[in-house]
């Protein structure tokens, strides 16, 4: 199944499974999501839904945390809700197991035998429940069934422990069950880089090294760290964005066609760019990567506090809030290009976005006074929040003289699609439910992303590079910005 073949959209018979149950992400995404796509009729009476959770609740009681995760009434979730089971225990003790071989058996009549299971508990535990649902034999399905299982990521914390995670999967469920998901590839306009690249002909002939001077992608955060300074700690920057959403983003924007609009095809793709990718030796570091942690500042008008006054972070922190660098891309459509990357929180606005600058004209014929406003023609893709695609481009400003000017031809999902997209989870719990794995982390793909910034998390661990600062309502540190500027550039909104 792929983006193209299953129209319908409508997910087969199916059990529900989520661990972690009673969590903050069950609440806020997982079960508000599965609530809209009853409300559009995309599961319907032949869903069933158990969580699992070392919480004390009974069936009652997860139906109400159910009700109040909803909110609003969802009239064709009620039914849903109504059979909903819960499953009380440790996730490594075979009783919980146990428990929920009856839960699914109950549910069976009305599922047909089909589950998927939804890991949506702290990353360590992930290995452990796949184990512990293979030794309860609740991992190979009969006959025409499915069982999958969907993963949250992080993906492992470094290229060794996500190969030790993967061969624990990969010992329970084959590559085919498992969907490994990054909430980022459900977003409409990560979605629209194979639309914007492979349905128009005017973009596909100049995206390439003959007519692209360099790429810029940007996963900026207004936000701190929040609540989460605790796990914020032990994560840092380059593991909870770069190794992941900005590698995945990349990919799709890089990579070559694929022979179909397929899953199989798109990730063979996806993966070969990562394969280009040139991984740095531990002595480029320095040169190439800016890490850098957020200082006190003004937000939108507003105090806010260091990073390390945040609760649950170290007065002595050297976790980096901020990273930027410089990748090369070795293959034929790339070389030479760079491409730069940044991410950061406490940055002036929330904004994810892939600028693609395109090589200036060769010869410009036009007074250096009367093109000083000329900047070079830029290709925009946004991500988020306001997502759509913005073409920059020159024009000569009306009046006597010739006169030029950079202006910006602006397409906006909410003004021509005015019904707000459905949420990122929507769109990545259904595929999942549906078998769609286009969307979904194939595990040669997290390997390689690893590979990518192991060396730079190497390089931090053994030589202790040095950590800037920069003020919190900032684009970051300075050298973040003489990154660029060495090669003559300069980055897009700062």
């Amino acid at each position: 199944m792929d983006l193209i073949s299953n129209p319908q959209r409508h997910a087969p018979p199916v059990t529900f499974v989520i661990f972690g149950a009673s969590g903050d992400l069950t609440s806020r995404k997982i079960l508000p999501a599965l609530a809209n796509l009853a409300r559009a009729g995309s599961i319907g009476k032949d869903f069933s839904l158990i969580g699992i959770a070392r919480s004390e609740l009974d069936d009652q009681g997860f139906r109400e945390l159910i009700e109040k995760a909803v909110g609003s009434p969802c009239p064709e979730f009620e039914e849903i809700i109504s059979r909903a089971q819960y499953v009380t225990g440790e996730y490594t003790h075979p009783d919980t197991f146990v428990a929920l071989r009856e839960a699914l058996e109950k549910a069976s009549g009305v599922s047909m035998g089909n589950v998927t299971y939804y890991l949506a508990t702290i990353p360590e535990m992930f290995g452990e429940v796949a184990s512990e649902l293979n030794r309860a034999g609740l991992t190979k399905p009969e006959g025409d069934n499915f069982i999958r299982l969907v993963i949250e990521k992080p993906f492992g914390r470094d290229l060794q422990g996500a190969q030790v995670l993967d061969d624990t999967l990969h010992k329970a469920f084959s590559e085919s069950q498992l969907f490994r998901i990054d909430h980022y590839m459900g977003k409409e306009n990560v979605q629209n880089l194979l639309a914007l690249r492979f349905a128009n002909a005017i973009f596909e002939p100049i995206w390439n090294r003959r007519f692209v001077d360099s790429v810029q992608i940007t996963v900026a955060e207004s936000l701190g760290v929040e609540h989460r300074g605790g796990f914020y700690e032990s994560e840092g920057a380059l593991r909870d964005i770069v190794q992941n959403h900005v590698m995945q983003v990349l990919a799709l924007t890089l990579m070559e066609p694929p022979s179909r609009i397929e899953a199989d095809s798109i990730r063979d793709e996806k993966v070969k760019l990562l394969h280009a990718v040139e991984i740095m030796e531990p002595d480029q570091v320095g040169d190439r990567v800016v890490r850098g942690q957020y200082l006190g500042g003004i937000i939108e008008g507003k105090q806010v506090p260091a990073y390390r006054q945040e609760p649950g972070v170290s007065p002595n922190s050297t976790t980096e809030t901020f990273v930027a660098m410089k990748l090369n891309v070795d293959n034929w459509r790339w070389a030479n290009v760079p491409i730069y990357v940044r991410t950061g929180k406490r940055l002036p606005a929330r904004v994810t976005e892939v600028a693609m600058q395109f090589q200036r004209v060769p010869h410009l014929s036009f007074s250096s006074k009367l093109s000083r406003d000329l900047r070079p023609d830029m290709l925009i893709l946004r991500i988020q929040p306001d997502e759509g695609v913005s073409l920059n481009f020159g024009v000569k400003v009306p009046g006597p003289e010739f006169k030029l000017q950079s202006v910006s031809m602006d397409f906006s999902y909410s003004d021509v699609f005015p019904e707000p997209p459905a949420d990122a989870y929507e769109r990545l719990i259904l595929d999942a439910l549906i078998g769609d794995a286009t969307l979904f982390i194939r595990s040669d793909e997290v390997r390689q992303a690893w590979r990518i910034v192991e060396p730079i998390q190497k390089s931090w661990a053994d030589n202790g590079e040095p950590l800037s600062t920069y003020d919190s309502g900032t684009w970051g540190p300075v050298e973040a910005s003489r990154l660029v500027q060495v090669d003559g550039r300069s980055w897009h909104l700062s």
